[in-house]
Formats: structure tokens, sequence, C-alpha cells
């Protein structure tokens, strides 16, 4: 089966830094655009940032400009997340998602269009 696993997060202090991974089996994300989602407690889920499967275009929503860096590796089969100059209102449940991308250059900011999900993992930012 198609599955996303992810690791990485943890709690640190604010200020400090996080990167976390996600490690797909069962399918290659060379044709996937690959996404990062964070859910906090008693909010809805929201994007974070995205990167398309072939001509490496990236996106990030505004709260995380500047202080996150989606990448990916296809030889490793493995998205990354880099979050620097963390604060606490970062602190969710980080997702990552595949989307099949046959353009290049597809990299949707609603879940509903994600094929494959990680389990999630939890970043918290606190003192």
């Amino acid at each position: 089966q198609l599955q996303l696993v992810e690791s990485g997060g943890g709690l640190v202090q604010p200020g400090g830094s996080l990167r976390l991974s996600c490690a797909a089996s069962g399918f290659t994300l060379d044709r996937y655009g690959m996404s990062w989602f964070r859910q906090a407690p008693g909010k809805e889920r929201e994007g974070v940032s995205c990167v398309t499967s072939t001509d490496g275009s990236t996106y990030y929503e505004d709260p995380v400009k500047g202080r996150f860096t989606i990448s990916r590796d296809n030889a490793k089969n493995t998205v990354y997340l880099q979050m620097n100059s963390l604060k606490p209102e970062d602190t969710a449940i980080y997702y990552c998602a595949a989307v099949l991308d046959y353009s290049g250059s597809y990299c949707p900011s609603d879940a509903g269009l994600y094929d494959v999900w990680g389990q999630g993992t939890q970043v918290t930012v606190s003192s």
C-alpha cells in the first residue's frame, strides 16, 4: 500500500529549529507534488508548504515564509521541512501529503485533493 512515514517532531524552545522528514513507501515521489499541512488544537488543518514534482517550485504560506524550507530528495524518496526560528504558534501536528502530478507543477492547497497522507508528527514550541 501507499504510505508516508513522518519523523523529526519534538519539543523545542521558541527560536529553535527542527527538521521534519517524510519517507514514502509503496510508491515513488518523483511524480507527486508534496505538501506539509499542520493542525493546531482546536483549529482547522492548514497548508504550510508545497514542492512540485518536477519543476522544483516551492510555495509557502505567509506565517512560515522566511523561516521554513521545504525540499525533496527523490533519490531517497523523502521530503523534508526545515523549520527555523520556531514560534509558539507553530505548535501543531504536522502532516505530509502527496498528490499525483501529471503536469509537474501541481501544488494544491486544498487538503482534500491529496492522495496519500502521513500519520502526523507533533511539533511543540514552548519555553
